[in-house]
């Protein structure tokens, strides 16, 4: 009873937030929707707003676990405050700290879908599709693509992970053994999943044997 209170006042607190920023925003008054985003991290999560934003999703996560239980709907509400965060410097013209609020959203939401967090306040999975989307003019940093070739595996996406496994391969960021273990991992689905996934079983053993004859 007292977890599903404590819930209900979260979506209710990030409800009431969310809907102030807009409404703010609608008044081309970001600055002070900045402010109310400022303050509900400061007040919210038990730690202050300037240490959840130095805290990389790694840490964040370690830091909101609790007798092994990761607090989910706490890291999805941070997850959302940072997309809000992002769109507003957006308004006001500051691409930089628009993208890092983005890469900061995108990497926590793709750790709320890696774990199958249940989407309390909103659904991990199509907010990583959205963000992605809205940083595809961008270079990701090699860390966010090791991520993001993770998550679209985990989602069955085979072709798109094998995609960016190659480019961090050429960026200099993985090399070939981590390239064929990704190969080698799939190597036990369906055919019809793999077929699915984009990545035949044949691309697959084909992709193997030019590691193979590379080294």
């Amino acid at each position: 009873m007292f977890q599903r209170d404590y819930f209900m006042r979260m979506i209710e607190q990030m409800t009431e937030a969310v809907g102030q920023v807009m409404q703010l925003r609608r008044e081309l008054k970001q600055e002070d929707a900045l402010v109310v985003i400022d303050e509900l991290l400061d007040r919210r999560f038990g730690l202050s707003g300037k240490l959840i934003r130095t805290l990389s999703d790694e840490d964040l996560l370690a830091v909101m676990t609790k007798n092994g239980v990761v607090e989910t709907d706490n890291i999805q509400a941070i997850a959302i405050l940072f997309k809000q965060e992002a769109e507003l410097y957006e308004d006001l013209g500051k691409e930089a700290e628009s993208f890092a609020h983005s890469l900061k959203a995108l990497h926590l939401f793709m750790r709320l879908s890696l774990i199958d967090a249940p989407p309390t306040l909103t659904n991990s999975s199509e907010e990583v599709v959205i963000l992605l989307d809205k940083l595809s003019p961008y270079e990701l940093p090699s860390r966010t693509k090791l991520l993001v070739a993770e998550w679209h595996e985990s989602e069955g996406a085979f072709a798109l992970a094998e995609n960016i496994w190659y480019e961090l391969l050429d960026d200099g960021a993985a090399d070939k053994g981590e390239v064929a273990a990704f190969y080698m991992r799939l190597l036990p689905f369906q055919e019809d999943k793999l077929a699915a996934g984009g990545l035949p079983i044949e691309e697959i053993r084909t992709g193997l044997n030019s590691l193979e004859m590379e080294q």
